[in-house]
């Protein structure tokens, strides 16, 4: 598993599941013969993407960023139409680590479409049970309120099997919440109506986990967003202020979807990369 240390934190990246989407789904209207000079496609236009989440232990706490794409939950249909070619296995990361679910305390989700939240939960005989029974789930009340009654839209990526067992351990924000010393979650919306960023500072440094509005490195113009957003304008709006504020900072990036880079560092004028973690696959 790829490991990063930031201060005092340590990321690890867990094997949340992979899968490959259409590459025009999810550079939206950017052109074919602009993205695919900068993230790889195969003769089906496919493009692999990670479902990894990241494990942050700092003080004593486990916290997961995403979830991953589950295990044993989609149908044959779904595995098919998603592009999935490996279920999460996330509790055997874990063992690997030394840890259980039941370890983890605190669960980041920048939002709550499938891919995202699968992993909350599992099957138990005919039922549902949160695969993360001790932990905190955060998420904002937007994303949350439209994961339980979802629309005409979103109701192809927001089910019930993924919220209904975790309910009682979700705890929502409005414009953003730190949720530990130094972490914080920031509302967007733009992907989702509900989208948020992760935000880590220490001793003066700063990472952040954009989510989908920039799931991967890819992704880096503000213009190229996703024709899976619900809110395009949003999305860009928001990408465009973050990376003013990251590459006058010097942030660090971190990703859940980028098959090829864990962690980015940029220069101040965003085209050269200082500093990076490139991605190994798991077998």
């Amino acid at each position: 598993m790829d490991e990063y240390n930031f201060h005092d934190i340590k990321l690890t990246w867990l094997d949340g599941g992979f899968n490959k989407l259409d590459g025009g789904a999810m550079f939206g209207p950017v052109p074919k013969v602009l993205w695919s000079r900068k993230y790889a496609v195969d003769e089906d236009n496919k493009i692999e993407l990670a479902t990894e989440p990241v494990l942050l232990q700092t003080g004593g706490k486990n916290i997961l960023i995403e979830s991953g794409i589950g295990a044993g939950k989609l149908t044959d249909k779904q595995i098919r139409n998603l592009g999935v070619t490996r279920e999460s296995r996330i509790e055997e990361s874990l063992e690997e680590l030394g840890l259980k679910p039941e370890d983890i305390d605190i669960i980041l989700m920048t939002h709550l479409h499938n891919d995202h939240a699968a992993g909350l939960t599992k099957r138990e005989g005919d039922n549902f049970v949160s695969v993360f029974p001790n932990a905190v789930i955060y998420t904002s009340q937007i994303e949350w309120d439209e994961m339980r009654e979802p629309n005409i839209r979103s109701k192809s990526t927001y089910f019930r099997e993924n919220w209904e067992a975790v309910q009682d351990q979700v705890k929502t924000f409005e414009d953003r919440i730190e949720v530990l010393p130094g972490i914080e979650m920031i509302h967007t919306g733009g992907h989702s109506n509900g989208h948020a960023v992760i935000k880590i500072r220490r001793d003066g440094e700063t990472m952040i986990h954009m989510g989908d509005i920039m799931p991967t490195h890819a992704h880096q113009n503000p213009l190229w967003v996703l024709g899976f957003d619900d809110y395009p304008m949003d999305s860009i709006f928001a990408k465009e202020r973050l990376l003013k504020e990251a590459y006058e900072g010097n942030w660090r990036f971190i990703f859940y979807h980028d098959a090829v880079y864990r962690m980015i560092r940029w220069d101040e004028s965003g085209k050269e990369m200082t500093e990076t973690l490139k991605r190994t696959p798991f077998e």
